[in-house]
């Protein structure tokens, strides 16, 4: 609920501030007065888009602020969380307009873009009028109008799930075709490539070991010689038998020398282990250094070929394995793919099936939904002198969607047997006026918490036929708020709080204001709008059996 609007330096309006209140508010004013330049402000400070040029003549800059109290559970407050602003019991909307355009906006003194702002201001007000696109006369909202007067939320979800799935399936087929399209233009590169890999088989590690024997047999002729001269220094002939000859020799002596030889006969013993170490591994490097000129031969073709797959193939040669298990499992795909296409065609089919039967049920409460609405503007419309027009929920057939695949229009027909059209294409002024209030009486219901601003939706009528639209503006307002500029002095009378606006001239400046009437400001302004600038006792005495009606 909108509560107060703060206006600084804006068009011609140099200092204004506004309390709203609950119920049926009434802004009336002669022509040119101003009262389209608050329309101009709230929209400024709601990121409306609206006039270039918004700050006062002499100005520096224009500011707006308008503060709203948020029920629980209102829209507003999912809007504020998606956006990290806190709500503590108040929400303040201030936004400033410079001289060169630039504009910059708080919400609850936090910067915020005036794409927030509109989406804020989506759930905080709605304005009526005659030329409004935003409204009622939008065909592109109709069917949202339809489904939250029909009041079947579980179905359009349903619907939504439901398509969202087919999309989903639909994705899953169109990537798999894709896929199996890619392998199967590739399928003969593939099966050759696979054989070649399998028949090669090549073990990750296996590069480099090969290379290790290719460079040691390469090398081996050069330092086999010397190694054999080392194991023949370590041998019987050399080392071990000069060792084996001095522990045979200190052993004759040891028992004379009174335990003197013990330890270099320990010591002795411990190099002949090592000395037979060593020997077995020199042994061991000589026949690993033993091969005949084909294991070459082999080792550098396995090694070479090994290496020429891998640029073939643009990977390292440790990666030809798990590459060979990627070509591998594409042939897999390939040769059952008929049955994985098969099945996710099959689970398209289901969600397709799915989506059918949500929308058909949709369609039907949406059927229901229509004449139960055209049932109600025909009841709402008689009261307001329009029982010989007609209105018409007209749905037709449209492209599948979330919302189904419905299309919808909200259609009139001003006199009996003419052709039904569109509400701003067919109606008049003042036919137009009452439509949309009618349409708006019945879709109310839906509504939460919105501000609605009807800006003169009652010209072009008048006497009994205002004082309908005056009465159903009141029920609107009934548990909520309704603000209505008007030039009808049968609506003004059924409000519940007055302001009246004015224009003021001082010197060469003209500014405007607005002032909250009392009981008789209130009875000599209808009195105005009854008998024009000369007010009468007889204009106030009409006035005050209006208001008393």
């Amino acid at each position: 609920m909108l509560r107060g609007l703060d206006i600084r330096n804006m068009l011609i309006i140099d200092r204004l501030e506004l309390a709203f209140q609950p119920g049926l508010n009434v802004l009336t004013g002669e022509t040119g007065a101003g009262k389209s330049i608050l329309l101009d402000a709230l929209g400024f400070v709601l990121g409306w888009r609206g006039r270039a040029e918004l700050v006062r003549q002499g100005a520096d800059q224009g500011e707006v602020t308008a503060w709203f109290d948020l029920s629980a559970g209102h829209p507003a407050l999912a809007v504020l969380e998606d956006a990290g602003i806190t709500y503590e019991g108040e929400l303040i909307l201030r936004r400033i307009n410079t001289r060169d355009g630039r504009k910059t906006a708080w919400i609850n003194d936090r910067r915020a873009s005036g794409e927030v702002l509109r989406r804020l201001s989506d759930t905080l007000v709605e304005l009526h009028g005659q030329h409004d696109d935003r409204g009622l006369l939008n065909p592109r909202g109709h069917l949202q109008m339809l489904d939250a007067f029909g009041g079947y939320d579980a179905t359009v979800a349903k619907t939504r799930a439901a398509w969202r799935a087919l999309g989903v399936a639909k994705n899953a087929l169109q990537a798999a075709t894709a896929k199996l399209s890619e392998a199967q233009a590739e399928e003969d590169y593939l099966r050759h490539a696979v054989a070649e890999l399998d028949a090669l088989s090549p073990e990750a590690g296996e590069e480099e070991t090969l290379d290790t024997q290719r460079r040691l047999m390469q090398a081996a002729e050069r330092i086999r010689e010397d190694i054999t001269k080392a194991h023949d220094a370590l041998g019987l002939q050399g080392a071990e038998g000069l060792v084996t000859d001095a522990s045979r020799w200190l052993q004759g002596v040891a028992d004379n020398a009174e335990g003197q030889l013990d330890a270099p006969l320990s010591s002795i013993e411990q190099a002949m282990l090592a000395l037979d170490q060593a020997q077995q591994g020199i042994t061991n490097c000589l026949d690993a250094l033993s091969f005949n000129t084909s294991e070459l031969e082999d080792v550098e073709e396995r090694l070479f070929a090994i290496r020429g797959l891998a640029r073939k193939h643009s990977v390292l040669p440790d990666d030809l394995r798990s590459f060979a298990d990627d070509l591998r499992a594409q042939l897999t795909m390939l040769d059952n793919s008929a049955g994985e296409i098969g099945g996710l065609q099959s689970a398209v089919d289901l969600a397709q099936t799915a989506y059918e039967t949500a929308a058909q049920q949709l369609t039907a409460k949406r059927g229901k939904a229509a004449k139960a609405l055209d049932k109600s503007m025909a009841t709402e419309l008689a009261p307001l002198k329009m029982e010989r027009a007609a209105f018409a929920t007209q749905i037709s057939p449209a492209d599948p969607g979330p919302d189904g695949r419905d299309g919808v229009a909200f259609t009139v027909a001003t006199n009996p047997g003419a052709p039904a059209g569109p509400l701003n294409k067919i109606a008049s002024g003042g036919e137009l006026s009452r439509f949309l209030l009618a349409l708006k009486v019945c879709l109310t219901k839906s509504d939460d918490g919105l501000t609605m601003i009807f800006d003169e939706i009652d010209r072009g009528v008048g006497g009994a036929t205002a004082d309908a639209v005056g009465r159903r503006l009141a029920e609107l307002a009934e548990g909520g708020q309704v603000l209505v500029v008007t030039h009808s002095p049968q609506v003004a009378a059924l409000g519940g709080h007055h302001w009246r606006v004015e224009k003021r001239q001082q010197a060469d400046v003209t500014t405007s204001t607005v002032v909250a009437l009392g009981s008789k400001a209130r009875v000599d302004e209808i009195a105005r709008m009854l008998s024009g600038d000369t007010v009468t006792d007889a204009a106030r005495a009409a006035a005050r059996a209006l208001i008393k009606v």
